[in-house]
């Protein structure tokens, strides 16, 4: 997984940094297919905003969070990317369920 840290108006510090990396590993166990991430960190006035953009195979997740806080922001990023990751999981593994249902329907018709 190739992860691209970006900072608007706020220096990533290495403690940033890790933190992030941190928070990008509890996403990986959910989904092997985890490419690419860019995630943005910015700072206006008296908000903090992290934004990211996940690549999985095919499919493109964006996510973003304003809080008083960097820290606080990235932990609900993190929970905001968490619940998509299993969403769309949920949808693949519906698919290919449905798509397995229809093929035994169609294996019993010949077999009948």
């Amino acid at each position: 997984m190739q992860v691209n840290l970006t900072g608007h108006h706020v220096e990533i510090t290495d403690s940033m940094r890790a933190y992030v990396a941190t928070k990008l590993t509890r996403l990986g166990r959910h989904s092997d297919h985890l490419t690419d991430v860019h995630c943005i960190l910015t700072v206006e006035k008296l908000r903090h905003r992290a934004e990211a953009k996940l690549n999985l195979n095919g499919s493109t997740l964006f996510a973003d969070a304003i809080e008083d806080n960097m820290y606080a922001a990235i932990d609900v990023l993190m929970d905001k990317l968490d619940r998509q990751i299993k969403k769309h999981k949920e949808k693949l593994k519906a698919h290919h369920d449905k798509h397995d249902r229809n093929a035994d329907k169609r294996s019993r018709a010949v077999d009948g």
